[in-house]
């Protein structure tokens, strides 16, 4: 028998896994489960594993593997845990397979049809270096309705691997809320002097604006307030296996 805690961060892990094929940073999921310290969670995955639910494969960074699940993988009282932690904490994407319309048959393919929306897809955007977006009025995205809120989208490819370690890889769709704002830790579209446009993590330090990469091979940059202007905020991502 699991304890609350101990059966929140067992499907916590497990979902993280199911969506994004690695195991979940102890940040992300201290944040997911609200406690203060890392430590608590290291009880947690020690005692998960002494009751044979989780295996930590030797020598390798971030690699839980989940062994099994309770019968019930919802439990009385425990919360729905989302696989997206807090803003400013970290980000995990809820990926969308991409092609999910053409192999549908029937009614069940228009309704697919139905709650799907095109998006405008603005170019490759780099996660690595700034490069320039190209707008390619032509191409376009459907993604599902339900993954978008209220205001505008658009849709841009990832190109590099500067925020692999929340997820976004080279390749991968990103949807994108048009607007000049957003709030510290969001991961934005950034323009950066009028001319280079960059996925990263926002940071206001002060009077500096700070892009935030997601792999340390890859340094924060800083600026000034009047060198960033916000392009949108990410609110998804599509990936086509």
């Amino acid at each position: 028998m699991l304890t609350r805690k101990q059966h929140e961060l067992l499907i916590f892990i497990d979902r993280h896994l199911a969506m994004t094929g690695y195991s979940p940073s102890f940040e992300e999921m201290k944040a997911a489960l609200s406690l203060k310290s890392k430590s608590g969670i290291h009880r947690l995955i020690t005692a998960l594993e002494e009751r044979g639910f989780l295996r930590r494969r030797a020598h390798r960074a971030r690699a839980l593997e989940v062994i099994r699940v309770p019968e019930s993988r919802t439990q009385s009282g425990t919360p729905d845990l989302t696989v997206v932690p807090p803003d400013g904490v970290g980000f995990t994407p809820n990926v969308i397979r991409g092609n999910f319309a053409p192999n549908l048959p029937g009614a069940a393919r228009a309704a697919n049809d139905a709650a799907a929306v095109s998006l405008p897809l603005y170019g490759r955007i780099a996660a690595g270096q700034p490069i320039e977006a190209l707008r390619d009025s032509g191409s376009t995205i459907e993604v599902p309705s339900a993954m978008l809120s209220g205001g505008e989208h658009y849709a841009l490819e990832v190109s590099g691997d500067s925020m692999i370690d929340v997820g976004i890889l080279d390749g991968d769709k990103v949807i994108i809320r048009r607007g000049d704002t957003a709030e510290n830790g969001a991961i934005v579209v950034a323009l950066v002097d009028e001319n280079e446009v960059t996925l990263k993590r926002l940071r206001r330090r002060g009077n500096s604006i700070a892009l935030e990469a997601a792999n340390p091979r890859y340094e924060t940059r800083i600026f000034g307030p009047d060198r960033v202007r916000v392009q949108g905020r990410l609110v998804g991502l599509v990936r086509t296996y």
